[in-house]
């Protein structure tokens, strides 16, 4: 099933996928461009994976690393599909991020690979964009480049895990302004779904709710004001987002 947090006249409602749109809980039917779409769900921690594949180090000059290079990110951090995204009036590279998310849904301490998947709620599709200015280290991301407020489109749908029975195996693609410029697969990520969560619940307790963003493959490119943005990820969604300028 793919569910999704919307809000209809300012109201928040939990819909679900329907042929005819948006399904509401009380039996109403929207259309997707009538609400508003939020992120579907609300991370409680969320850990993002740099340097996941191999070509995107490769296209920023780095070797890929030997053991996962993760971050914190914020809260603020969210919008929903078909968000307006800042680009700030000092940054001269701004890029995307298409990425697999995964969502948490039972505690997992000291699991094993072969055991990680079952502790998965669902997947998700992120776009975590980043600010090239104010990169200091890639191995350390500081706060300016991951945690601007609301710079991390998320959604639109929250898929169930049974729904997507192999998450190593899809089809990642972003276009830009329906032009193509990004595409890869899940397959190639240099630490798979399984490993990270038994690395990551090898040394603290992930609880439901808890997000990973699994990193992002070849294929960047600068954003400019008013450029429209999809990531896109096989079974699970298209995301779309709009750039705007901090300032008119």
């Amino acid at each position: 099933m793919k569910r999704a947090r919307v809000l209809v006249d300012g109201v928040e409602f939990a819909a679900t996928e329907a042929p005819e749109g948006l399904r509401l809980p009380d039996g109403r039917f929207v259309r997707d461009e009538q609400v508003i779409w939020c992120p579907p769900v609300t991370p409680r921690t969320t850990f993002a994976v740099g340097l996941n594949y191999a070509d995107h180090a490769r296209e920023l000059a780095f070797k890929p690393p030997t053991e996962p290079l993760v971050f914190l990110k914020g809260p603020n951090t969210f919008t929903g599909h078909r968000g307006l995204v800042t680009r700030p009036d000092d940054v001269t590279f701004m890029h995307y991020e298409c990425e697999l998310a995964v969502v948490i849904g039972r505690t997992a301490r000291r699991v094993r690979q072969a055991e990680a998947l079952d502790h998965v709620a669902g997947y998700t599709v992120a776009n975590d964009y980043a600010f090239r200015d104010y990169l200091e280290n890639y191995y350390r991301p500081n706060l300016r480049v991951k945690s601007r407020d609301r710079a991390t489109p998320l959604g639109p749908w929250l898929v169930d895990a049974a729904d997507v029975p192999d998450p190593m195996n899809l089809a990642l693609r972003t276009t830009v302004n329906g032009k193509e410029t990004l595409s890869g697969s899940t397959r190639d990520m240099i630490f798979g779904i399984p490993w990270l969560i038994e690395y990551l619940s090898g040394f603290m307790t992930l609880s439901p709710g808890d997000l990973i963003l699994t990193g992002t493959p070849e294929g960047l490119a600068n954003v400019m004001p008013g450029d429209v943005v999809i990531t896109e990820v096989e079974q699970v969604g298209r995301l779309s987002s709009t750039i705007v300028a901090e300032t008119l």
